[in-house]
């Protein structure tokens, strides 16, 4: 399990989807694209030099066949090329899910007031798991006391809300009905 502290929704351009597919489908090293992550988030300057309009495509090209794995290369040069390095991230964070989704793994989101122990972490991915015919579930769990008990489970685009706070504003909205 990972804590997660966001409670936002992003959009993640159609176009990010495509190059990560495009990404997967060139079967680079895990290690690879890790790596150049890494690299990234290690020396800020070098996202910056690509991202640049004024640096022409030869020099971004030499700075990337100098820094990256062999294997990345080509695909950051094509980003680079039709102006997507803007889009980097989230073009990362669309392999990340394409990649959950052809491995049959799931993410979801556990809101809760206190983290829930090893035995209720498993019943909830076993539920998941069953219901969506995933073979892994990763569970992400968020703290939020204002929940007052029990919790909010997401998966999908499903909301299973089992709160206290969610129960009180379900049976106020059926007092108010009448």
């Amino acid at each position: 399990m990972t804590a997660k502290t966001s409670n936002t929704v992003k959009f993640v351009q159609p176009a990010a989807k495509r190059y990560a597919r495009v990404l997967y489908e060139l079967e680079i090293p895990k290690a690879d694209i890790e790596k150049t992550k890494e690299i990234f988030c290690q020396v800020p300057e070098v996202y910056e030099v690509l991202l640049n309009p004024v640096i022409t495509a030869k020099n971004k090209y030499s700075v990337i066949e100098q820094i990256f794995p062999k294997s990345i290369c080509n695909f950051l040069k094509v980003t680079c090329e039709n102006q997507r390095m803007g889009m980097l991230w989230d073009i990362f964070e669309s392999y990340d899910k394409y990649c959950e989704e052809q491995q049959q793994v799931m993410t979801a989101t556990l809101i809760c007031v206190d983290e829930p122990d090893e035995e209720q972490a498993e019943k909830m991915k076993t539920f998941i798991m069953d219901k969506y015919h995933k073979s892994k579930v990763n569970l992400e769990v968020e703290k939020d006391p204002s929940l007052l008990g029990g919790f909010i489970l997401r998966a999908g685009s499903d909301e299973y809300d089992w709160s206290i706070r969610g129960r009180m504003n379900r049976l106020e909205q059926k007092l108010t009905w009448r």
